[in-house]
């Protein structure tokens, strides 16, 4: 289909734009990283220590598993726990279902039909269907 001129010409055009939109874009790029040559080094980082302070990941999670700690001992210790939302919805990842047994409000009618075939498709019974030959049966009478 898109072989006429009027297509061969505006896809020429969107080329050269392409080009230099790039341009334009790798320009934004480096002064907003402060590493363009052009421009002046009149602007000191140290401002930006002021503003935010830059913290690991690693001390981030060790703050959160302390919080939990603590909140566990202070817990136990007061004999205070959290309060149970009554009406709060658990939902199971797998058959996204809650303990109910009821799917989401927001799932429509035509997924949760498509859900359940899937779930009954993972969910073969396996060596029920099939016939036990003579042998097998008695291994399983000598087993009992």
């Amino acid at each position: 289909m898109a072989k006429s001129l009027r297509s061969k010409w505006k896809r020429k055009c969107r080329a050269i734009k392409r080009e230099r939109y790039a341009v334009k874009e790798l320009d934004r790029l480096k002064k907003t990283l402060g590493i363009d040559d052009n421009v002046s080094k009149d602007i000191e980082m140290t401002e930006i220590t002021e503003i935010a302070t830059v913290v690991d990941a690693k001390k981030v999670k060790e703050d959160v598993k302390a919080k939990q700690v603590k909140d566990a001992k202070s817990t136990t210790v007061s004999g205070e726990e959290q309060m149970e939302v009554e009406g709060a919805r658990i939902y199971n990842k797998k058959t996204l279902r809650d303990q109910y047994g009821n799917y989401p409000v927001w799932m429509n009618h035509r997924k949760i039909i498509k859900h359940k075939k899937g779930r009954a498709r993972t969910k073969k019974t396996g060596k029920a269907d099939k016939r036990l030959t003579r042998r097998q049966k008695k291994m399983i009478q000598k087993n009992k």
